[in-house]
């Protein structure tokens, strides 16, 4: 059988302009805070989406491999038993 992936995906839940817009409002509603620190956060939260992304597509790949040799294997099944028969 194939794996299971959740439907649920929390990370995909908010689109990732929610989420720039919510980092937005964060950084105005802490004006104190360091423009290089935020700088520095969204340049590791962009490097982060990057490796996410990375990360999904190997994931997706692999899938897709599991896929087609779990359907071999069924093709192969299927010709073992012509072969018996």
């Amino acid at each position: 059988s194939t794996a299971n992936v959740p439907e649920d995906d929390a990370p995909n839940r908010y689109s990732r302009t929610e989420r720039t817009t919510f980092s937005r409002y964060s950084r105005d509603a802490n004006s104190s805070g360091s423009s290089l620190q935020s700088n520095t956060l969204e340049k590791r939260i962009e490097e982060l989406e990057r490796e996410l992304a990375k990360e999904r597509q190997e994931n997706a790949r692999l899938m897709k491999m599991a896929q087609d040799k779990e359907e071999l294997i069924g093709k192969l099944k299927e010709e073992i038993d012509l072969l018996n028969r």
